[in-house]
């Protein structure tokens, strides 16, 4: 690897814990702001809307307006919808449980993603990725112990469909991986909005100053964090960035503990490590994989 490739992997780690840590600060705002009455429709107007002024900042001082321009609307408007949902789930699953065992749940992602791509997509699926995908969710039943615990089994399922979503948004976006990343994050904004605004409409309501500003903050760390998130997955492998993911685990227990008082439980302690070897080895596996198709195909050549 070319020292420039090199930079470019260290600055694509960079962006991935930059935008991790905003992620992370977007939830623990989420549900601070549910505490305080703001309901989902609520989080979610603000989120796009406050993002909005932000990615449009960015826009002017990169690319510029004329990067806007796409031939490729009809996936814009597919990743959008995708992406509406799947945050209806991902706010959802905030609100109803602890931030460690929301945020653990969205470290099913990989094998979601898995899961989809064989059984979806066609994608051959060997046996090791199988097992991991067994061991994965051996890990899920430990975080939620059912019976046995008293979490949300309610909010369990929400917290995995929340993951299940995030994965068909990252297969999604395949068809936009030459789109900038400021392009992506618009019309992901714009489109949205229409559709969050007319739920909004009918649960308006008046909140004291501070509810404001953490309603306002949803949106601005969700933008910082979303072009953090894209760019990062345009200047690093999958396998080197994807790993920084699990450092949400720390900023979910630290604000779980300063904010609400929360720490993870020993089922979360126990079934997070598992959840997180299991998706590593699928990403590592499936790197390892496209090296050896692509030796092969240029073997052939």
């Amino acid at each position: 690897m070319s020292p420039k490739s090199d930079d470019r992997v260290l600055k694509g780690i960079g962006l991935r814990l930059i935008a991790i840590f905003f992620l992370s600060t977007m939830s623990a705002l989420v549900k601070l702001a549910e505490s305080r009455g703001a309901t989902l429709s609520e989080t979610m107007f603000f989120r796009q809307l406050c993002a909005l002024p932000v990615v449009l900042a960015f826009v002017l001082a990169g690319p510029g307006l004329a990067s806007l321009r796409t031939q490729r609307l009809k996936g814009h408007a597919k990743r959008a919808m995708v992406g509406l949902v799947g945050m209806v789930f991902t706010f959802g699953a905030v609100m109803l449980l602890p931030l460690a065992e929301a945020t653990t749940f969205q470290f099913t992602v990989p094998i979601f993603a898995t899961l989809l791509g064989a059984l979806v997509l066609g994608e051959k699926t060997g046996l090791q990725r199988w097992s991991a995908v067994l061991v994965g969710f051996a890990g899920v039943l430990l975080v939620v112990r059912p019976g046995a615990s008293d979490m949300s089994l309610f909010g369990a399922g929400v917290g995995l469909m929340a993951a299940m979503f995030v994965a068909i948004v990252a297969i999604v976006l395949r068809q936009l991986r030459d789109e900038p990343a400021t392009t992506t994050v618009f019309y992901f904004t714009v489109l949205t909005l229409p559709f969050i605004a007319v739920p909004y409409a009918f649960h308006l309501k008046m909140h004291d100053p501070l509810t404001w500003v953490v309603l306002v903050s949803i949106g601005l760390a969700g933008g910082l964090g979303q072009l953090a998130l894209t760019g990062a997955s345009r200047l690093a492998p999958v396998a080197a960035v994807v790993p920084m993911d699990y450092s949400g685990l720390i900023w979910a227990t630290v604000y779980g503990w300063l904010i609400f008082g929360v720490l993870p439980t020993a089922g979360t302690w126990a079934g997070a490590p598992v959840i997180i070897a299991s998706g590593l080895f699928i990403v590592w596996r499936e790197q390892r994989l496209g090296k050896q198709q692509t030796s092969s195909a240029a073997a052939e050549d």
